[in-house]
């Protein structure tokens, strides 16, 4: 089940030894401080991988790397139009989106988009327009992804699980989120492996930019430390 204890909706950043806190005597908890620096906690409401992913990728841009990122995303509306969906559907979302990336653009601080991220009805918007673009995705490359899916309609699926709030997200929405946006993520999770983390990067064999933790069906945002090296 997701947390909720979050007070906000995004943290600020914290020293990963508060992990700790919760249990100390994982072994995994352990290898999770060994290689990351900082965690920021992202509210468990179902939303929160996609809030993670964006934020995460977002506060990692420098001037010029926002101005790619928001010209790419202007882009993205072209997408939702091939799925099928109406631009009134969509306009207001996407024009959120494209405000919040202009003000980080003349005010390139972290607490910019700290303040604008934990603003409700922003971040929502945000949130909604990546389920929205996932769906479009998943939809436009229904041959591929079709597969991966188990009901026998993608569009009944996409409507259901992808575009309606505070669905928790499967591996094929990751998939189909970071094809989109051209992003590359590393996952550390703590759910099996053995006593032992496990590790997914999205797309395979990628440099991710991007490390998230994975735990007990939520996601937060990591750091590594300055000597990690990528996955063992």
């Amino acid at each position: 089940m997701e947390r909720t204890d979050a007070p906000e909706l995004i943290s600020n950043k914290l020293e990963i030894a508060t992990l700790f806190q919760e249990q100390p005597e994982d072994g995994k908890i352990e290898d999770i401080c060994n290689q990351y620096a900082f965690i920021r906690r992202i509210r468990g409401d179902g939303n929160c991988f996609y809030r993670a992913l964006i934020f995460g990728h977002l506060e990692s841009l420098n001037e010029r790397g926002l101005q790619i990122f928001k010209d790419k995303l202007i882009q993205t509306s072209k997408e939702l139009l091939l799925a099928g969906f109406a631009e009134g559907s969509f306009e207001h979302l996407h024009n959120t989106f494209v405000s919040v990336l202009e003000h980080c653009e003349v005010d390139h601080q972290g607490s910019t988009l700290l303040e604008l991220f934990n603003n409700q009805a922003t971040s929502d918007s945000i949130v909604q327009y990546l389920r929205l673009l996932t769906s479009a995705y998943l939809q436009n490359h229904s041959d591929f992804f079709q597969h991966f899916v188990d009901t026998p309609s993608l569009k009944a699926y996409c409507m259901q699980e992808v575009e309606t709030m505070a669905m928790e997200c499967d591996h094929v929405e990751i998939i189909a989120l970071s094809e989109a946006l051209g992003l590359s993520i590393h996952i550390a999770s703590m759910e099996g492996g053995n006593g032992q983390l496990t590790h997914h990067t999205f797309p395979d064999g990628a440099s991710p930019s991007l490390h998230l933790l994975y735990k007990t069906a939520h996601y937060d945002i990591l750091y590594p430390s300055s000597t990690y090296q990528g996955e063992p």
